[in-house]
């Protein structure tokens, strides 16, 4: 049985250790081809880490896995879920949760994140990152359940926030607020999406900048990337394009409030050749040293054919 103080205890005495990565990016298959040869040859990819889809790899015994096999004994690896359903009323689902901890037995990633948000109900999954209801009861029933995820796990769990393009009338916490009560009550840490943020004040007309600052610094210990797509009165998290401008001021302010943590490019659709998301991961490197790319516009996109979530599980 889960002993929330003791569970608590050990996630926040591990999310102290964990060190600032470097930059990286996710993997994805289309990059095999390119990524494989470098291994075999022992040649630097000009990366420092790479994460994982988890689902991607969960009873994934062909090639995926000998990839991971590859990979891992020469780069850090993170394993990034999509279907944790953290925030949902049904009960955990621990044939998953078996399945993500056998997965991270092989992989042996730095860390394990999901969304805080919920995905699925009465057995259904969405396969989209739903938002939560920002109140005492949703937090007190989030916090219940990281602690029983953590349990199970046997090591603490990361939870990003996701792009929102709805809030719900009732939520009587900022979504700052409702992180800091949650990893102060659980010892969890945080994944900061600027990118999300960004969508996210955009559409709900926040400041993307106070919500930063007001957030549990020392609980972020790793910051997402991407680019939307702007569809008129809303931009959606298509993460298919450069990182804009705005995008890349709120990682310069996240990255030195956090005092500096593992920075992740994500690129889930017309996603380019390995070298060239390089050379997009090369761009944060210099945001640090104070140049912001003159990326100043986010694409525009036709709102009904493009998806709402592009981080998702691959198909195969």
């Amino acid at each position: 049985m889960t002993n929330p103080i003791r569970t608590q205890q050990l996630a926040a005495s591990a999310i102290e250790k964990l060190t600032d990565l470097g930059f990286g990016v996710g993997l994805r298959s289309q990059h095999y081809p390119f990524i494989m040869p470098h291994l075999d040859r022992g040649t630097s990819l000009s990366v420092d880490w790479f994460e994982i889809i988890s689902e991607n790899y969960i009873d994934n015994h062909g090639y995926g896995r000998h990839v991971l096999a590859q990979l891992k004994e020469q780069y850090p690896l993170v394993m990034h879920g999509v279907s944790m359903n953290i925030g949902s009323s049904d009960p955990l689902n621990f044939e998953y949760l078996s399945k993500l901890k056998e997965l991270s037995e092989f992989v042996k990633p730095q860390l394990i994140s999901d969304h805080l948000c919920w995905t699925g109900i009465a057995g259904l999954n969405s396969h989209d990152l739903l938002p939560m209801p920002l109140t005492d009861e949703s937090l007190q029933h989030v916090i219940n359940r990281v602690d029983q995820v953590q349990d199970f796990l046997e090591r603490p769990l990361v939870l990003e926030n996701p792009s929102t393009y709805l809030e719900f009338q009732h939520s009587t916490l900022t979504e700052s607020e409702f992180f800091s009560e949650l990893v102060t009550a659980t010892g969890c840490g945080m994944l900061l999406d600027v990118n999300n943020v960004f969508v996210s004040s955009f559409n709900h007309g926040f400041d993307a900048e106070a919500f930063i600052r007001q957030l549990p610094h020392k609980h972020i210990v790793q910051i997402h990337l991407a680019g939307p797509s702007d569809c008129g009165d809303c931009l959606i998290d298509t993460h298919d394009q450069p990182v804009p401008a705005k995008v890349w001021q709120l990682y310069q302010l996240a990255q030195h409030l956090t005092g500096g943590v593992s920075t992740l490019l994500e690129w889930d659709a017309n996603i380019p050749s390995f070298p060239e998301l390089v050379d997009e991961l090369s761009k944060a490197k210099l945001v640090l040293t104070g140049h912001i790319p003159k990326q100043d516009t986010v694409t525009n996109t036709n709102a009904l054919s493009t998806p709402i979530i592009k981080e998702r599980a691959e198909l195969t």
